[in-house]
């Protein structure tokens, strides 16, 4: 996510090595590490044998956001010269803005495919770097992590800035990816306090990286994240950080009223 970075740091074995990161952040809560700590460990790998992108059909009940074949269901998210991204042989492809769902949605299974073209030259959080935010607020970090080495939380899979995946399950640039994010939003009390945070499930590749995680407040740089109320749907918002990241099969089937 941070488009500004601090010079390398080389650390010993079973840290982030090579990895940048900050050591002026704040203590993410109860935990013994900083936001964007260049030394939190970095999360092992998964089998090679089991991460393989799933390329799931929008099931029955789902809202298909993106099908290859139209991005009338998207818009532009702010930028100087907003614009929809381009449609380029059956993907998306980002580009000047970030983009926004025109529908709101919130608990529910959003599934995502991407892809970080091949031959990129990637440097922690540059050159291979998105995120697919629920509610426009909550990030699951998208990242090349297959070689390249970034902070723990922010790694693919990441709820960013918070949480890092319990597996890095990365495929090489060139090949694509599948997020599965079961989410649970958050709800709110009357004077506006959290009542319930929101949580989160992630399957990257066919690995579940987050399981039922509580995600702390909205995904911030650099900073502690704190929740303010908001509605119970909002559009879903995808990253343009300078990357043409690939986009494909986009849809969302939203839970039924009352699940947990």
């Amino acid at each position: 996510m941070s488009r500004f970075l601090l010079p390398a740091l080389y650390l010993l074995p079973l840290v982030a090595i090579g990895a940048e990161g900050f050591t002026d952040t704040p203590i993410l809560p109860g935990t013994q590490w900083r936001v964007h700590d260049p030394a939190r460990p970095q999360p092992p790998k998964a089998e090679a044998a089991k991460a393989m992108c799933q390329t799931t059909p929008a099931p029955a009940g789902a809202t298909v956001l993106f099908d290859g074949k139209s991005v009338d269901a998207w818009e532009p998210a702010g930028g100087k010269k907003p614009q929809v991204w381009e449609l380029k042989d059956g993907t998306m492809v980002a580009r000047s803005n970030d983009l926004k769902s025109k529908q709101g949605f919130g608990s529910g299974h959003y599934h995502v495919e991407w892809r970080i073209p091949a031959g990129r030259v990637v440097k922690g959080q540059s050159g291979g770097n998105s995120g697919v935010f629920l509610m426009g607020k909550y990030e699951i970090q998208v990242m090349e992590g297959f070689a390249n080495t970034t902070y723990a939380d922010g790694s693919a899979g990441a709820v960013y800035g918070q949480t890092p995946p319990a597996f890095n399950a990365c495929l090489p640039q060139g090949e694509w990816q599948s997020y599965d994010i079961t989410f649970v939003a958050p709800t709110f009390n009357a004077d506006g306090s959290v009542a319930t945070k929101a949580r989160v499930t992630v399957v990257h590749n066919g690995v579940t990286v987050q399981d039922g995680t509580e995600i702390l407040g909205p995904t911030v740089w650099r900073k502690l994240p704190a929740y303010a109320t908001h509605a119970d749907k909002l559009p879903l918002h995808l990253q343009f950080h300078g990357d043409p990241i690939e986009f494909r099969n986009i849809w969302v089937r939203e839970a039924a009223a009352g699940a947990k």
